[in-house]
């Protein structure tokens, strides 16, 4: 056996020893050191014969002696002239692969410094954060004083703005919030890489490569340094290094039960590493709970720096300019100081964030810094819930900004110590469900999206700049979601609860303390409503209509719902939800205003539509209408389709099949005779063609004929469908309505394709619901569940075999969830008797958990 395979052995068992040490792996420091330290080992028994003219020295994360279990190894080799030939590096790389070291590589000289600062600043920061390993230690450090002379004062500059601007864009795509569900450990805002950019803009900005030989790593040296020069308080720094420890610690985990690098940090994944924690499947949740603390801190201390550093690179400005805001408080260009040896109190505090909020300010590092720490006392003692609310109802009242102030509030923990109730929301989370955030980052949200309407030019904007009191639209928003720490199901009705009693303690009146319990009870129904009902069905209208004593509450529950869908995650608000839930809005608004009933306001609309057009005044094209028992026929169909309708049937065509191009959908509409499982194979033939289907309307005239339509997108990119494909969706279409489709056959053969379609699209398994719902004229059947390629089609297949017979549906799609309503009867056209729910209930959830 040769010597680099040996020594392999060797370096695969010292491995496993490093990786399988459960005490190792409680400390991110001990471990990450031990393995960064053992792979430098091994390098230097793998090359210990080579002659080499260079250096050989770590980069990235190697370097800083933090690598998790399968980080990049990086290497550089450094010359000081252009080398004469790269055999020697070739034989180097070899023979560490061959040992098991699988490193990557770059090459590099003396004259690549200049070459870089102008054509690659970014790529020119793997310069100063190096780490010799071995080779010539005199090119080393020749090599790191070049680097360091080549920064000149302006180049220090251009390059920290670049890493400013990097900032922006990685926020940008992997999430700007420390609190996203399933963050990139590494990348989210609150990640590893946060603290690791402030190490190379304080290496910039001081002239030093933090390039110690001791076995720490590289973010102790660099908050020791910080101490040091009294930028953080021993307390802070231990705070961020317990901080850092954490999340690096979680990433070590995450690649070790991945089996490969992997920094991103699934819900699967999060269960798994809080159980190698000693967290069991009841508390779990807590691991990720002291995450997103931990994210949080490295976000907020990434925040003050990056503000300090821009502050010590622009001009100061005069001391001449300070406006004092109170004896307390001054303010200098848009940076509020503390003018005042004041004890920072709770009502202190609110106070600065008022000014903060009133001049759209932010507050100097030092204040900030003593705002933290005093918030961290506070509520170790208790004390600050008990002090005057006075600011914190003015902060509601501001013109503008109060998102942006209640955001920084959260975020320095001002928010959860003032109102313990929101301190419970804070890190909390469902995992599974179609949130993206925290339950506190999602409330934030929803006010700042909420806000963002005054910069808006539409019905949603004019309703909310018309709001007069918007600190009660605020307060619900803020509390909306304020009992899901006590209990998912019911969070509505216990939030009212507790929402009243806040309130009451903040000093609002009885009247606007019932506004908001309200809007907090009913914060679920008008999307529920809207998504799942038929808005064109009288009963449904009336219902809705009748939970309401004026129109105020009607508006302030539409701003409401849009907040809290809007900010639920970028997918789930979309044109097609913010049509239905203005249709609801709208035809609530006008039977409030106008005092009359769902069929006094559908019988008016219809007459309305048949007016507008001279179409309408057509013998046949009455006829067609009335033929048609639903409003909403009319109101979805222009006149020019409906024609188009009538011409189809006219033909005697045996099924004809139209596409539309809208709102993000294919709008797909079939006409045909109604027969057995119709609706059924035709939901199988959109399914064998990869269709997405997020909307069914079923409209069936009295002679039997049957004008279906769907809203689908293409399942693997989840938009439109690319119009070549209409062919063979028309096809297949006819062929189902003509039941000359082979769909059971089509659907098996294809499942293994969607087998791996599904992998990658669904990662939940979840649990079914099946929900019964009374109404005057139909049964509703609501059906929860983790959404399934095909699975709509299923569905319906097994309604068919249990005849039922389905009158309208409403297919509603949040990611990886479905909520389907169904109004049906049974083969007889009668509601379906209570007798057989229990059986229906087992049959639909047999045939979903088969597709699980």
């Amino acid at each position: 056996m040769n010597e680099a395979l040996k020594l392999k052995e060797i370096f695969f068992a010292e491995r496993d020893l490093v990786f399988n040490d459960a005490d190792l792996l409680k400390d991110a420091f001990k471990f990450s050191i031990r393995w960064s330290v053992l792979v430098e080992e091994f390098i230097l028994r793998a090359l210990k014969d080579i002659k080499l003219d260079c250096a050989i020295a770590s980069v990235g994360s190697f370097a800083r002696r933090e690598l998790s279990p399968y980080s990049d190894i990086d290497i550089m080799f450094i010359y000081d002239k252009v080398p004469r030939n790269d055999d020697t590096i070739k034989q180097c790389v070899t023979i560490l692969w061959d040992t098991g070291i699988e490193v990557s590589h770059t090459v590099r000289d003396f004259s690549d410094i200049n070459k870089f600062l102008k054509e690659d600043l970014h790529a020119f920061t793997q310069f100063f954060e190096t780490r010799f390993i071995c080779g010539s230690d005199e090119i080393y450090k020749e090599w790191n004083k070049k680097v360091l002379s080549s920064l000149k004062q302006e180049t220090k500059k251009n390059l920290i703005n670049e890493y400013f601007v990097d900032i922006n864009l990685r926020y940008q795509k992997y999430g700007s919030s420390a609190k996203v569900l399933e963050p990139n450990v590494k990348f989210t805002a609150g990640g590893l890489r946060d603290l690791q950019v402030l190490q190379w803009i304080y290496s910039l900005k001081n002239d030093i490569i933090i390039d110690t030989q001791k076995e720490i790593t590289q973010t102790e040296v660099f908050l020791e340094l910080l101490k040091k020069d009294k930028i953080l308080i021993p307390k802070a720094a231990k705070r961020l290094l317990e901080s850092y420890k954490f999340i690096l610690n979680t990433r070590n985990h995450l690649h070790l039960i991945s089996g490969h690098k992997n920094d991103r940090l699934e819900f699967s994944d999060q269960e798994k590493i809080a159980r190698r924690h000693g967290y069991t499947d009841s508390n779990w949740k807590e691991y990720m709970r002291r995450y997103f603390d931990a994210s949080n801190v490295i976000k907020r201390f990434t925040i003050t720096m990056s503000k300090r550093f821009e502050d010590e690179m622009s001009k100061p400005i005069s001391d001449f300019l300070s406006i004092p805001l109170d004896e307390d408080f001054t303010m200098k260009g848009n940076i509020i100081y503390l003018a005042s040896d004041i004890e920072l109190t709770m009502s202190v505090i609110l106070r600065a964030f008022y000014y903060r909020g009133l001049h759209d300010a932010r507050f100097d590092d030092v204040l900030r810094s003593k705002i933290i720490e005093a918030v961290i006392d506070l509520e170790e003692s208790k004390d600050a819930e008990h002090q005057s609310s006075v600011f914190f109802r003015e902060i509601l009242r501001l013109p503008k900004n109060v998102s942006k102030t209640l955001n920084v509030m959260n975020e320095l923990g001002v928010l959860g110590a003032f109102l313990p109730e929101f301190g419970e929301l804070v890190n909390f989370f469902q995992p599974g469900v179609y949130h993206c955030y925290t339950a506190d980052e999602h409330t934030l949200i929803a006010l700042t999206n909420l806000e963002n309407l005054r910069h808006e030019s539409n019905t949603l904007s004019r309703l909310f700049l018309s709001i007069k009191n918007k600190d009660i639209l605020y307060l619900a928003v803020l509390f909306h979601d304020i009992a899901k720490p006590i209990t998912i199901s019911g969070h509505e009705i216990i939030g009212a609860e507790i929402a009243s009693s806040v309130m009451e303690r903040l000093g609002y009146s009885a009247e606007e303390i019932q506004k908001v319990q309200f809007l907090v009870r009913h914060h679920l129904t008008m999307e529920q409503v809207a998504f799942r009902r038929n808005l064109n069905d009288p009963t449904t209208l009336n219902i809705f209509s009748d939970l309401f004593p004026d129109t105020e509450l009607l508006d302030l529950l539409y701003l409401l719902t849009y907040a809290d869908l809007s900010a639920v995650s970028p997918v789930v608000w979309t044109q097609w939800k913010g049509e239905l839930l203005y249709e609801l809005y709208h035809k609530t608004k006008r039977m409030l205003e106008e005092r009359i009933t769902g069929e006094e306001l559908l019988a008016s609309s219809m007459l309305e539509i048949m007016e507008q057009s001279e179409v309408f005044s057509d013998k046949t094209v009455k006829e067609h209408i009335e033929s048609i028992d639903d409003l909403g026929y009319l109101q979805f169909y222009s006149a020019e389709e409906i024609n188009q309708h009538i011409e189809e049937i006219e033909k005697g065509s045996k099924a004809s099949v139209f596409f539309k191009e809208e709102a993000g959908y294919t709008s797909i509409t079939v006409i045909t005779r109604d027969s057995e499982a119709l609706l059924s194979r035709l939901c199988g033939a959109l399914s064998i063609n990869d269709l997405n289907i997020h909307d069914a309307k079923i409209f069936t005239r009295k002679d039997g004929i049957v004008i279906d339509n769907f809203n689908v997108t293409d399942f693997r990119t989840n938009e439109v469908v690319d119009k070549s494909r209409y062919d063979k969706i028309k096809s297949d279409l006819i062929l189902a309505a003509l039941n000359e489709l082979q769909i059971t056959k089509e659907f098996n053969r294809i499942k293994s394709k969607w087998w791996r379609i599904e992998n990658k699209l669904f990662k939940r398994k979840g649990k079914v619901k099946i929900v019964f719902e009374k109404h005057d004229r139909y049964t509703i059947i609501d059906v929860f569940s983790p959404d399934r390629l095909g699975l709509l089609y299923q569905i319906t297949r097994k309604m068919n075999e249990l005849g039922l017979s389905i009158y309208f549906a409403k297919i509603n799609t949040k990611a990886d969830d479905i909520v389907d309503s169904f109004y049906i009867l049974d083969r007889h056209k009668r509601k379906v008797s209570a007798n057989e729910y229990e059986l229906i209930i087992q049959q639909l959830t047999e045939t979903i958990e088969e597709m699980l």
